[in-house]
């Protein structure tokens, strides 16, 4: 990577303090911001990059090539629009916005500015993921006509402001539509509140055309951390482990556990977005990616609300 890439990363309470230890491996940190000025001094500090605890200080000071941005959900809308209305290049964490509408406007910008956005839709660059979908295009194994997703924990102490939908549930959103290559025209979903303020279980169910679906179900309830899923085509299935990034292949003839060297989704993601940045690379996770997820989350929450199907149309 370029060492003349300069990135911020704004917000490392939580997922962001990992976004800066990848960048500083990339050779691209150039600053922290964080409201907590202890806590950009000590990230700062650690990766050898200016901290700042207010934005606009950090812009009349630092020439950015592209920010992180990976603060609490409901400001992301605000502050890409803010760094994108000075030219830069914006990482946004998922979802990119709980509001479609704000995702639109955020698009927009992009488009008007030429900058790339991009939301953090990490599970498209685990191995397991990126080589599902390769079996499944070259369609050794059949058609793809149902995945089952299943990612359950406790609740990260850190997220404060959206349930497990908006938190958890997205990834699979964007997997399945990944894995499909194609995106759901029906939603169905049922979710609660046990513990938390906003919803800790939900099970989703998109529908896709030609009769493919996805069930999706999500918890902040089980102590044992779960991510997996299993793709039924019509002449094997493929599972894969989200955590080993290991898949086993089942059909007729044999079981098959292709053997492949362990990557860490977050590098291959933040290379791919400073190799855009670079205009040396496209970028993986489109804007319109991530406001599609957004749609169907939204669709998901109205639909558990309401008891019935959302049918929608995306773009």
């Amino acid at each position: 990577m370029a060492d003349t890439t300069k990135i911020a990363v704004i917000g490392v309470g939580g997922w962001g303090k990992n976004h800066a230890r990848v960048l500083k491996d990339l050779g691209c940190l150039a600053a922290i911001c964080d409201l907590d000025a202890a806590r950009a001094k000590e990230i700062a500090g650690k990766h050898g990059a200016q901290a700042y605890s207010s934005i606009d200080e950090m812009l009349s000071k630092e020439r950015l090539d592209g920010c992180l941005v990976c603060t609490p959900t409901k400001t992301h809308a605000a502050i890409a629009k803010k760094m994108m209305e000075h030219n830069i290049n914006t990482f946004v964490e998922k979802p990119m916005s709980f509001s479609s509408k704000e995702c639109e406007e955020m698009m927009q910008m992009a488009e008007k500015k030429k900058v790339v956005l991009t939301s953090g839709y990490v599970e498209r660059f685990n191995p397991a993921v990126s080589d599902a979908r390769k079996l499944i295009e070259g369609g050794m194994y059949g058609d793809p006509m149902m995945i089952e997703f299943h990612r359950e924990n406790r609740m990260p102490l850190h997220i404060k402001d959206v349930g497990v939908i908006y938190d958890t549930s997205v990834h699979d959103i964007d997997a399945a539509m990944f894995l499909f290559g194609s995106r759901p025209n029906v939603v169905f979903a049922r979710a609660g509140k046990r513990f938390h303020a906003f919803e800790d279980f939900a099970t989703i169910m998109l529908g896709f055309d030609g009769h493919k679906v996805a069930i999706i179900a999500s918890n902040w309830l089980t102590p044992k951390k779960v991510r997996t899923f299993s793709a039924v085509c019509t002449d094997g299935i493929i599972t894969g482990d989200f955590l080993t990034q290991e898949i086993r292949i089942d059909h007729a003839e044999a079981t098959i556990t292709p053997r492949r060297q362990f990557q860490e989704p977050l590098t291959l993601e933040l290379q791919n977005f400073v190799a855009a940045i670079e205009g040396k690379a496209k970028i993986v996770v489109t804007a319109a990616d991530a406001t599609n997820v957004t749609r169907v989350a939204e669709a998901a929450i109205l639909s558990s609300n309401t008891g019935s199907p959302v049918y929608l149309d995306l773009k």
